[in-house]
């Protein structure tokens, strides 16, 4: 059975290339391994994570319960969580947004304001600001999956 899992979080560090780059290697080869998709979205502005997972319910909830006692992150808030009957991010193992490459009328059109604040959003309105961002090829990077 396939799940799709929302979630965010505040980085302890400042997010940078690094720790996005660090993230998303680590990120390629375990969701590769488990049959895991999904996108990352980061924003420095609030040091904010907002994350999709999909894939088996097993996968799913095992890394999210490894998310929830990863050190680099606090305030992790589950957003939404549903059983599907397809992936919506198929193509990429983790792909990612920064939104600091993406015109802030674009989450003004899901949000209260242009600056990113998962906490403050459905999560029906975090996944339709993702799957907008992820119709943006631009601002996306796929990662080949």
């Amino acid at each position: 059975m396939l799940v799709r899992l929302l979630y965010a979080s505040r980085s302890i560090a400042p997010i940078d290339e690094a720790l996005v780059a660090s993230i998303l290697e680590k990120a390629h080869a375990h969701n590769a391994a488990h049959g895991l998709t999904g996108i990352l979205c980061t924003s420095a502005e609030g040091n904010v994570f907002l994350q999709v997972l999909e894939g088996g319910r097993a996968a799913v909830n095992d890394l999210y319960g490894r998310i929830l006692r990863d050190p680099r992150h606090t305030d992790v808030t589950l957003l939404d969580y549903a059983e599907i009957a397809e992936r919506r991010f198929a193509t990429w193992r983790m792909g990612n947004v920064r939104l600091n490459r993406v015109n802030l009328g674009t989450v003004l059109r899901f949000s209260e304001t242009a600056v990113l604040d998962p906490f403050a959003m459905s999560g029906k309105a975090a996944i339709a600001l993702l799957e907008e961002l992820m119709s943006t090829a631009a601002t996306v990077s796929r990662d080949g999956a």
